[in-house]
């Protein structure tokens, strides 16, 4: 059985600086993004990810969850739907980020799919709610008419994806940059709707190297850059 949550904290004797929050696609539970959480560990030793479960139950059954209902999802409703879902999820993050005495500008939410809507959506609610969001395989609910004021937002998505097509992500990317915001995209070849090890190596290295307009190396606490991957464009 899957676990409610997943957390990871820095070891004894490092101060916690950054934190992570993750959220799980539709049907999934913390268990889909335990190897993100790991890779967010291993190359931040002074972050805490915190992986919850969705707030609600799965339609089709089962012990998956979700953050929203999809029955009946169209482009008429979803974006009611994600306003719906929000308040519970700022909140969530407003009490880590008191509870663990971490900085908006310090915290990351990262999303797979139905997570990534929420990400994304989350920082145009709240703009001052996190300084990054990584975004897998998602998409807006409504494609935005302002850029979050201080947040980067790094679009990660597979070439082959049949669920949620990269045309969102290119389409948010495009928009993003009329609205002068801070975004990246990556697009790996032969990917598909899923959280690739590509990716999540694209993702830590965004955020390594990728400068944001307000600073992040202050949490960082140091300046690594890996060679690109040639793998995605």
């Amino acid at each position: 059985m899957a676990s409610s949550s997943i957390e990871f904290y820095p070891n004894p004797g490092i101060e916690a600086l950054q934190l992570f929050v993750l959220l799980h696609g539709v049907g999934g539970n913390p268990d889909n993004l335990e190897a993100l959480g790991l890779a967010l560990r291993v190359a931040f030793s002074n972050a805490v990810v915190l992986i919850p479960e969705g707030f609600h139950a799965y339609d089709n059954g089962g012990p998956g969850r979700q953050w929203f209902s999809t029955r009946g999802v169209g482009e008429d409703n979803r974006a009611e739907r994600v306003a719906q879902a929000l308040p519970a999820l700022n909140e969530y993050v407003r009490a880590a980020q008191l509870r663990l005495k971490i900085k908006t500008g310090h915290t990351a939410l990262a999303g797979f799919s139905q997570g990534a809507i929420m990400a994304l959506e989350a920082v145009q609610a709240d703009q001052a709610l996190a300084g990054r969001v990584l975004a897998f395989s998602g998409r807006y609910a409504t494609l935005p008419d302002k850029a979050p004021q201080y947040t980067t937002i790094h679009l990660l998505h597979g070439a082959d994806d049949a669920v949620i097509t990269v045309n969102h992500a290119m389409a948010a990317q495009h928009r993003l940059g009329q609205l002068q915001g801070d975004s990246t995209i990556d697009v790996a070849s032969h990917v598909g709707h899923e959280l690739h090890p590509v990716l999540i190596k694209r993702a830590i290295e965004r955020l390594q190297t990728c400068v944001p307009l307000r600073s992040w190396e202050a949490a960082m606490g140091h300046d690594q850059a890996p060679p690109p991957d040639a793998t995605v464009h």
